[in-house]
């Protein structure tokens, strides 16, 4: 019997039962249980730096659901820096989208946002949150907010959800083009943000706490830094779902001191890690856009693989600057246009190309996720640079989080011819 399918089930019946506070009580039960576990018998193939952040992307998770009194809805790409300024727990609804794929109950949630009118050519990540959130499951936060950088569909969902919840929501615009009058322009409603919040938290902000944020974010970035300059030419094992956790040290959670604690342990783990000899036959993947950290065949490959070593994805380096402490607002404005899923297509091509040539990777995987236009409208334009380069590339389609829209079986071949042209040395 699967266990987790049978758990996944209970909390599907329970919504059909018209009880999504069980649901939801059930979620959280198995949150709990996981972090105990992994607490108690961390996973012994990780490194110490990726044991602590397999339980603690299960705990930032747990946190504003089992405290929705102080906590927000926010996307990826929301100023995360402000949020924790706040003392505020964020719940971004790409992780609790994919923990429904970790309970694997997450088709269920997508068909309920589907029977209410959503379009099926929606995110799949924007579809099981609507569908939890139709159903009463998701927790009532205190104010939402969210931007339109890579993902202008996000602002609907948050629009839709926010109005059947009764929260406040804030939109941040962000503009194409990067000037002077598009950093006043998001500093204006960085401003306007942060009033919305002390209207509705009843306090101000405190200004020594958010330059406090940004020091963490720094001194965070410098690890990063050192991490990656160790794995130029360095093996360290990696899972699709461990990076894909990334994402929360990264963004949503960067300048938290849990966060600065992970890329400090893994700036020193990774020293302990082999040097890769030229002769070696491990390959060396960079992959692009998001990766479905339940696909069995990419699992089988990629899992703590010794032959083809993930190296990252290009979404947890889109921003690799630091921050002005001294002009908080500001510095975080210019982050946000500067991001290189804002702006013309070729920003994000410049920074594949530029870490692809850093970490000395060997190949290009660019998973088309269904549903993100960006991703899938730029593959063309994305795959040309790579033959300038002479980078190896490989494009997949499927989703990051349904099941349903990935086919292992054509994933299957198309790695497999991949992999054997890489390993002859082909383009």
């Amino acid at each position: 019997m699967d266990a987790v399918k049978f758990y996944g089930n209970l909390i599907k019946n329970n919504i059909d039962k018209n009880n999504p506070s069980k649901s939801l009580n059930l979620i959280k039960t198995g949150l709990k249980f996981t972090s105990e576990k992994l607490k108690l018998s961390p996973v012994k193939a990780y490194p110490p730096s990726l044991q602590y952040l397999d339980k603690l992307c299960v705990d930032l998770l747990y946190d504003p659901i089992r405290y929705p009194e102080n906590s927000c809805w926010v996307n990826l790409f929301a100023p995360s820096e402000i949020i924790h300024a706040f003392g505020i727990y964020p719940l971004f609804i790409e992780a609790f989208s994919s923990f429904l794929t970790g309970f694997k109950c997450e088709d269920f949630f997508i068909d309920k946002a589907e029977e209410c009118g959503i379009s099926n050519t929606l995110c799949s990540y924007h579809r099981g949150f609507l569908g939890a959130g139709s159903k009463n499951m998701l927790p009532k936060p205190r104010f939402a907010v969210t931007s339109s950088i890579a993902c202008d569909g996000n602002i609907n969902t948050f629009r839709y959800l926010s109005a059947k919840y009764d929260v406040p929501c804030y939109v941040i615009d962000i503009p194409y083009n990067y000037n002077e009058e598009s950093i006043s322009y998001v500093e204006q409603q960085l401003e306007e943000m942060i009033e919305m919040i002390e209207d509705v938290l009843g306090k101000k902000l405190d200004e020594d706490r958010l330059r406090e944020v940004i020091q963490n974010e720094n001194k965070t970035r410098t690890y990063m830094n050192t991490y990656l300059e160790c794995l130029t030419d360095k093996y360290f094992p990696n899972t699709l779902t461990l990076e894909m956790y990334k994402l929360f040290a990264t963004h949503v959670f960067m300048g938290r001191t849990e966060t600065m604690k992970f890329y400090q342990m893994l700036a020193e783990d990774i020293k302990n890690y082999p040097d890769i000899e030229k002769d070696t036959n491990v390959k060396r993947i960079f992959w692009v856009h998001l990766i479905p950290f339940y696909q069995k065949t990419l699992r089988e490959y990629f899992n703590l693989s010794k032959k083809y070593q993930l190296l990252g994805i290009d979404i947890n380096f889109d921003y690799m600057g630091y921050l002005d402490e001294k002009n908080p607002l500001e510095s975080i404005a210019k982050k946000m246009l500067l991001n290189c899923y804002n702006g013309k297509f070729e920003r994000k091509i410049d920074n594949v190309v530029n870490m692809v040539k850093y970490l000395n990777a060997d190949a290009v995987i660019d998973f088309h996720h269904f549903g993100c236009k960006q991703s899938s409208g730029g593959s063309a334009l994305l795959k040309e640079a790579m033959q300038k380069n002479n980078i190896p590339y490989l494009s997949i389609d499927g989703d990051g989080v349904d099941r349903r829209g990935t086919q292992d079986g054509q994933i299957r071949t198309r790695l497999e011819a991949f992999f054997e042209m890489i390993n002859n040395g082909g383009n």
